[in-house]
């Protein structure tokens, strides 16, 4: 049986305020929305479609082909956002999710169980809903004495012994497909705010004695609806926690959890170790037995196993097995360590390839280069690859040595084995085996203070 869901994306986010469509703000690396198509994804659904708003070029952008867009051109509820895809999906057969863009917490576990119950139930429509331990201001669930729906109703039309209820409607359904699309025909904007609302559609089928169901879920904060700032953060840390449970029940040790910050994509290999205040983001893969201590931030990075990354900054390059970078060392995007390689404080890389063995201990810079195996490069030591125009690149030799304050300014080579002399500004080649002094001979003039 066909099934697919319905992603409701149009809204404004007037209470958000921000340029930024709502959907597209991110928790834990990801738009809003990209939490939803995931979970919805990984809840098996066959097709996905978004209801976007007319001024939603960035959200177009963002979502490109990864499901199926149709343009609500004017904002008239959320049943009207549905009625937009009358033309593709009224006739066909199967089951139909409606789930809200800005519900990224709803899991995949919790939308499987929701489609299971309301097979299994052969229900036409199922109300995803919850205990709220506050119900104030959500819609609640009265029920048959068979456990179906008898009606949702409104807290501003509820009696008091109905608002003595806990049970709260989500504002997430799932239909039979052509029910659904029936009943939207008799829905009206016969209110206040002159919109066509999706749970006039589930009163529909109420009076005309339709089976109606819901499938509570036992975690009430997963439902929660991010429509400010405050819910994002709230939301954001829900999700954080989340991860965290994953990575360490998976095998990471991580000291404080609530001052640790890690992303939805990022891999972390067991026997790792973070230390409180790290941030983990975008698509980092870390592998196993790694030490990453306090304040340290990986973004798009991988991180072999067995290193040691001491507060630092990484970002989009890669970190061979047993090396050590910092304290407060920043490799930039395109660098590349081999193993045992050592960055030591101070240090930048910035697109550069370093094999293994090679240090880097202190004080100094390495940018556009290729820094040969066991090469030791001393302290205050940089490559000059700028010239006002165009960068070039440095390349060093296997086990040469490069002395305190040197300048290498590229595009030079250095060859194996060679040792550049402290202090020295290398502009030519030098060959292998070779020792290179490039400094004025110093010159001492006694007794100048005193003339």
């Amino acid at each position: 049986m066909q099934t697919r869901a319905i992603i409701l994306a149009a809204g404004r986010g007037t209470r958000m305020k921000s340029k930024k469509a709502k959907v597209l703000h991110e928790l834990c690396g990801l738009p809003m929305i990209q939490h939803v198509i995931n979970n919805v994804k990984q809840a098996g659904f066959d097709e996905v479609h978004a209801i976007i708003g007319p001024d939603s070029e960035e959200v177009s952008d963002y979502l490109g082909d990864s499901v199926k867009k149709t343009v609500q051109k004017d904002r008239l509820g959320t049943a009207h956002a549905v009625n937009q895809l009358r033309d593709q999906l009224a006739d066909e057969e199967g089951e139909t999710l409606v789930i809200c863009g800005d519900t990224p917490l709803i899991s995949s576990h919790t939308i499987q169980n929701l489609l299971e119950f309301h097979n299994e139930r052969k229900s036409l429509a199922t109300i995803l809903s919850a205990e709220a331990e506050v119900p104030t201001g959500y819609g609640r669930i009265v029920r048959n004495y068979d456990g179906s729906v008898k009606r949702i109703v409104e807290e501003k039309d509820a009696t008091s012994e109905i608002r003595e209820l806990h049970e709260i409607s989500t504002g997430t359904f799932i239909f039979d497909n052509q029910t659904l699309f029936k009943a939207l025909d008799k829905v009206t904007n016969d209110n206040a705010q002159n919109e066509y609302y999706l749970p006039d559609a589930v009163n529909i089928l109420f009076r005309e004695h339709k089976l109606i169901d819901a499938y509570e879920t036992m975690e009430f904060e997963e439902t929660l609806g991010i429509n400010d700032r405050v819910a994002l953060s709230q939301a954001e840390r829900l999700l954080r926690e989340q991860i965290n449970v994953r990575h360490m029940q998976n095998g990471v040790t991580i000291i404080d959890p609530k001052n640790t910050y890690i992303d939805t994509a990022v891999e972390i290999g067991m026997d790792t170790l973070i230390q409180p205040g790290v941030i983990l983001s975008g698509n980092t893969i870390i592998g196993e037995n790694v030490t990453i201590t306090t304040s340290s931030h990986i973004t798009d990075s991988e991180i072999e196993d067995d290193a040691v990354i001491k507060q630092s900054v990484i970002t989009g390059s890669k970190v061979g097995r047993g090396t050590n970078v910092g304290p407060f060392a920043q490799l930039r995007p395109g660098s590349k360590l081999g193993e045992e390689v050592k960055i030591g404080n101070f240090v930048e890389v910035k697109k550069s390839e370093l094999e293994n063995e090679a240090k880097v201990s202190h004080l100094s810079y390495i940018g556009d280069a290729h820094i040969g195996a066991r090469a030791n490069i001393g302290c205050g030591a940089i490559t000059v690859n700028y010239d006002g125009k165009n960068k070039h690149k440095t390349e060093v030799g296997k086990d040469s040595f490069i002395g305190c304050n040197s300048n290498l300014v590229a595009p030079v080579k250095i060859g194996e084995r060679s040792f550049i002399a402290a202090g020295s500004t290398v502009t030519e080649e030098v060959p292998e085996d070779s020792l290179a002094i490039a400094r004025n001979r110093q010159t001492t003039k006694e007794g100048y203070y005193k003339n």
